[in-house]
C-alpha cells in the first residue's frame, strides 16, 4: 500500500466532501499520522471510510467524523480540551495539535495504556491520560475551553455543561439509535447556553451513559 496516497485520498476522498473546508483541519489529517493509533492487526484499515475496532467493542471514529468535530469546535492554541473516551488516542492527538493542553479520560486501562503508549510514540506531549469512568462528568474539578464526548450519550448531563469555561464549545452525539444527533453546546460570556445540531451519526454509547428519560437535544 502507498501510505501517503491513502492518506490523500482519505482526505480528499472521505473527509473534505463531508463539508471540511478548514484548510487547518484538512493538514492535520496529513501531520497525525493515523496508522500509528491503529492496532496492528487492522494496519491495512488505516485510512479507510469505517470504525475499526480497539477492544472492549470500542473503535476508532470515521476520518470524516472527526475531521467535523474539529471543524465544529474551532480549537484555539490558548485553549484547554478535556476528552471523554480516549480509545486509540488518535483524536486526542488531534487535538492536541491545536490545542494548548488535552486531557482524556478512558475507562479500560488497557486502552488507557496503549492510548499512552501510541502518543509517545508519535512525540505528542500535550496530553495528559486519566483512567476512570468519565461518562457522566469530567474528572477531577478544572473546567475547561473545549469538551469532547467521542461515544453517543442518550441523554447530555448537565455536569459537563456545568464545567464550560466562558466561550466554551462542547461537542456530543445525543440520543438512542437510531435517531442521534451531533450537537455543539456554547456558553457565552454571560453564561447564556446555546446548542446546535450539526449533523446526524450514529455512535455507540460510552460504556456507563447516563440512562434516556425524556430527550433533550
Amino acid at each position: 500500500m502507498n501510505v501517503e496516497q491513502a492518506r490523500f485520498n482519505m482526505v480528499e476522498q472521505q473527509i473534505r466532501p463531508w463539508d471540511v473546508l478548514d484548510p487547518g483541519v484538512l493538514g492535520l489529517f496529513f501531520e497525525v499520522k493515523r496508522e500509528q493509533f491503529v492496532p496492528a492487526e487492522h494496519a491495512a484499515l488505516a485510512f479507510a471510510d469505517l470504525e475499526i475496532p480497539i477492544g472492549h467493542g470500542e473503535s476508532m471514529m470515521h476520518p470524516r467524523v472527526e475531521a467535523r468535530i474539529l471543524q465544529e469546535l474551532g480549537v484555539r492554541p490558548e485553549e484547554s480540551v478535556y476528552e471523554v473516551g480516549t480509545g486509540s488516542g488518535y483524536l486526542a492527538a488531534l487535538l492536541a495539535r491545536r490545542a494548548r493542553q488535552v486531557t482524556s479520560a478512558e475507562i479500560h486501562a488497557d486502552l488507557h495504556a496503549g492510548a499512552a503508549a501510541n502518543l509517545a510514540r508519535a512525540g505528542i506531549g500535550n496530553v495528559t491520560l486519566l483512567q476512570g469512568d468519565s461518562a457522566r462528568a469530567p474528572l477531577g474539578e478544572l473546567a475547561y475551553d473545549v469538551i469532547v464526548l467521542t461515544g453517543s450519550t442518550p441523554e447530555l448531563p448537565q455536569a459537563f455543561i456545568e464545567r464550560l469555561n466562558p466561550r466554551g464549545r462542547l461537542f456530543a452525539i445525543v440520543g438512542v439509535a437510531p435517531v442521534m444527533k451531533a450537537v455543539v453546546v456554547e456558553r457565552g460570556p454571560d453564561g447564556a447556553i446555546r446548542r446546535t445540531e450539526v449533523f446526524e451519526a450514529l455512535v455507540k454509547p460510552l460504556v456507563n451513559a447516563l440512562a434516556p428519560g425524556r430527550f433533550r437535544f
